[in-house]
């Protein structure tokens, strides 16, 4: 009876363990996935800014008020688009 009762256990554990190495995520697929990441937030980031500066260089004067409302709404965009990658993905 014993017997059976711990090769039964052993037999779960084993199944429990090749699911856990199949579902594991190699260690490419998580650098790939960060990389990913960092492009889906720098990305909107960096065009906000440039396209903010390249407006306030059409206006006479000092003014930076373009530049750091699209990088604010790039910053927004980046976390926006990082949210909906991981919920997707991950």
């Amino acid at each position: 009876m014993k017997d059976e009762k711990w090769r039964a256990e052993v037999e779960r554990d084993s199944e429990r363990l090749s699911r856990a190495e199949r579902g594991r995520h190699s260690l490419l697929a998580q650098t790939v996935f960060l990389g990913s990441l960092s492009v889906l937030f720098v990305a909107p980031l960096l065009g906000g800014a440039y396209l903010g500066r390249w407006l306030d260089s059409l206006g006479e004067g000092y003014s930076v008020s373009w530049t750091v409302n699209l990088i604010l709404l790039g910053l927004a965009l980046g976390v926006f688009n990082v949210c909906l990658f991981i919920r997707k993905y991950w």
